[in-house]
């Protein structure tokens, strides 16, 4: 009798497992398991960057279908140096757990890393090169979701490389929503680079400089104030692509994007974190995992369910 209950048990422990499964590969969005949510960008990072193939949790569920209330599937895109895994170990669970499909990709690796280590660091590429491997993600997750546009979350190079895919490889019909982290329409210059670059100076750093770089940095000249890559993608006297709703979310403190005020582009939707929560000590990489920002970040894409935006201590880089 032992025997034969210890069967039945093992036998609906099993038939549970297989509902469990066809649920979930058939479940829209929103059915999906909750996922921890970290508020700390450093510390994440880190030990997210020991499996750095590894999805971040939440994204890359390619069964996922998107429902009535999220229709549009959010595509991640990460800021130089930064990988698919270690950037958005906030927002990839953060989306999910609010019945988005995410998705997230690891672009512009460089050619002198070997697999898998070309995994580790994206964004080294020139952005026009990256913009076509956006290109291509987006097309993976329009297929696999049946959606007929995206809305992008980027975070620094991940803020405007996917407009050169907008404005000039035919993505702006794919875009409805553009929500940036730290972003740098108008360019960069800190420690005054970009002037230092386009003058030429005793120090070496000149236009010839960056030249030196390009094969172990393609995209970094770009950034700068005046480069040719800004210049192209501010043509026509703005960013801003018709028919794509941008959202600016900006941090007083950010030490990359220098002023922080070239995230703020007329036209657009601008924020500023400390205007909403003025002990906020984001910088440029806390914001990708800041309570501040994440609020403002739902709001943008879904601008008709509004939540209210939390203030509470964020230190910079290990967040709260």
């Amino acid at each position: 009798m032992r025997r034969f209950a210890a069967r039945l048990a093992a036998l609906a422990t099993a038939l549970a497992c297989v509902v469990a499964t066809l649920t979930l590969a058939t479940s829209p969005a929103g059915a999906a398991p909750q996922y921890p949510v970290p508020y700390d960008f450093l510390p994440s990072a880190v030990v997210a960057g020991v499996n750095f193939t590894a999805d971040p949790p939440g994204a890359n569920d390619w069964n996922c279908r998107p429902g009535a209330a999220h229709p549009r599937p959010v595509v991640l895109v990460h800021g130089l140096t930064g990988d698919k895994t270690t950037n958005w170990q906030t927002y990839a669970p953060l989306l999910a757990n609010n019945g988005y499909c995410v998705y997230a990709l690891t672009y512009g690796r460089s050619p002198l890393l070997p697999a898998p280590y070309d995994e580790a660091f994206g964004g080294l590429v020139p952005m026009q090169q990256s913009a076509r491997q956006l290109h291509a993600f987006v097309a993976k997750v329009l297929a696999a979701t049946g959606a007929s546009q995206v809305d992008i979350v980027g975070h620094s190079e991940g803020t405007v490389m996917p407009d050169y895919y907008a404005k000039f490889l035919g993505g702006a019909r794919y875009i409805h929503a553009y929500v940036s982290l730290a972003p740098l329409w108008h360019g960069t210059s800190p420690l005054g680079l970009a002037t230092l670059a386009a003058l030429g100076t005793p120090f070496g750093v000149t236009p010839a400089t960056f030249t030196l770089l390009a094969p172990v940095c393609g995209s970094c000249a770009q950034f700068l104030s005046g480069s040719p890559f800004m210049t192209a993608v501010r043509s026509g006297g703005t960013p801003a692509v018709p028919g794509i709703a941008y959202t600016n979310i900006v941090t007083r403190y950010d030490e990359l994007v220098q002023p922080y005020t070239s995230g703020i582009q007329a036209g657009m939707t601008n924020e500023v974190v400390q205007d909403h929560c003025p002990l906020d000590l984001s910088e440029h990489f806390e914001i990708a995992a800041d309570p501040v920002a994440a609020a403002l970040v739902l709001n943008a894409l879904d601008p008709a369910h509004p939540r209210p935006v939390p203030c509470r201590p964020v230190l910079p880089f290990v967040g709260t």
